[in-house]
């Protein structure tokens, strides 16, 4: 009996030390975060303003943080594909989702998405904010507003215009625009800005509505004539181009945005150390002139500042998205 007794004594010590050492060898995941490489989750196409962003971010990002970035693309459906991967990952701060403006727009067009935007993912900052441009191909017998609208209600059919996609930042500013003008616009709906970009430049629609980043060039080159801003003032790369709200459409604000959503159930110091990172790159002097260049804001907003901005615009767009009857193509 006492030989039993000490043996199982000797067991329990045993397991006991090894318990111990697990913990000194793995300590606390989120006082040691990050200690392996961190993925950036595109949940739309190669080559668009989120993949620019988040690959511009990247080498400071890996810089103050001290682990590698690696950029990962998961597109299709909007983005529902890539932010549905994230809401159900691990919550440890290792894979992160770098959103467009369609992200507080997709459960409104969506049926049956299969996580809950607003409760499966915590949000971490806004990061910029992208002016809106409307062009227009050099031919269109417009210049700016006024024109267009007249043009418009000279036609039978009105005009029509271009997108990236059905429920696209560009889509929901036309049909807004359209409301606000009173006239007939057609939507013609594409796979990306770029082809939708290059349909208005072709003659192939009347105009388009898309990011600064790659409207500016187009604008700058003479293959398209921008028509107003969208946003709520000019944009330091295009000085000359006036504002919907100067032209006579008052206190019309449209404009694109790119965020930084995690997990839900992320450790706030996590969050905050990921917040941190974002911050700090940039304010780094050479992606500042970066952004500045492409016509982007840097907005760097907080997390509760994120998250009360994704709600005023999911209610601003639901609104929109109704009255117009827009759904998913």
């Amino acid at each position: 009996m006492f030989k039993q007794k000490l043996y199982k004594n000797i067991l329990l010590a045993l397991l006991l030390s090894q318990a111990i050492g697990l913990t000194i060898a793995q300590p606390n995941s989120t006082a040691t975060y990050p200690n392996k490489p961190i993925r950036i989750i595109n949940p739309l196409a190669p080559g668009g303003a989120v993949d620019a962003i988040a690959r511009l971010l990247a080498p400071s990002l890996q810089e103050i943080l001290g682990q590698p970035i690696v950029i990962e693309n998961k597109s299709g459906a909007g983005g529902t594909i890539g932010s549905n991967f994230v809401a159900k990952s691990p919550a440890d701060g290792y894979t992160i989702l770098m959103v467009y403006d369609t992200f507080a727009v997709n459960p409104h067009i969506y049926k049956n998405l299969p996580f809950d935007s607003f409760k499966d993912l915590t949000p971490v900052m806004e990061i910029v904010s992208i002016p809106l441009i409307l062009v227009a191909g050099t031919k269109l017998p417009a210049n700016n507003l006024k024109e267009l609208a007249e043009l418009a209600k000279s036609r039978p059919n009105g005009i029509n215009f271009s997108s990236g996609g059905a429920g696209s930042s560009g889509h929901l500013a036309a049909e807004l625009l359209k409301n606000n003008l009173g006239i007939n616009m057609t939507h013609i709906p594409y796979k990306g800005g770029g082809p939708a970009l290059t349909a208005t430049i072709a003659g192939e629609t009347d105009i388009t509505i898309l990011g600064a980043v790659i409207t500016i060039p187009q604008i700058k080159s003479g293959n398209l004539k921008g028509l107003a801003i969208l946003g709520k003032k000019r944009t330091p790369a295009l000085p000359q181009l006036p504002t919907a709200s100067e032209q006579g459409l008052l206190n019309f604000d449209v404009s694109s945005w790119i965020g930084v959503l995690v997990p839900s159930g992320t450790p706030q110091p996590i969050v905050d150390k990921i917040h941190g990172a974002f911050a700090q790159a940039l304010k780094n002097p050479t992606i500042q002139a970066r952004m500045a260049e492409q016509g982007n804001e840097i907005v760097a907003s907080t997390p509760a500042q994120f998250a009360s901005f994704l709600n005023q615009e999911s209610a601003k767009w639901a609104k929109v998205i109704k009255d117009n009857n827009i759904q998913a193509e």
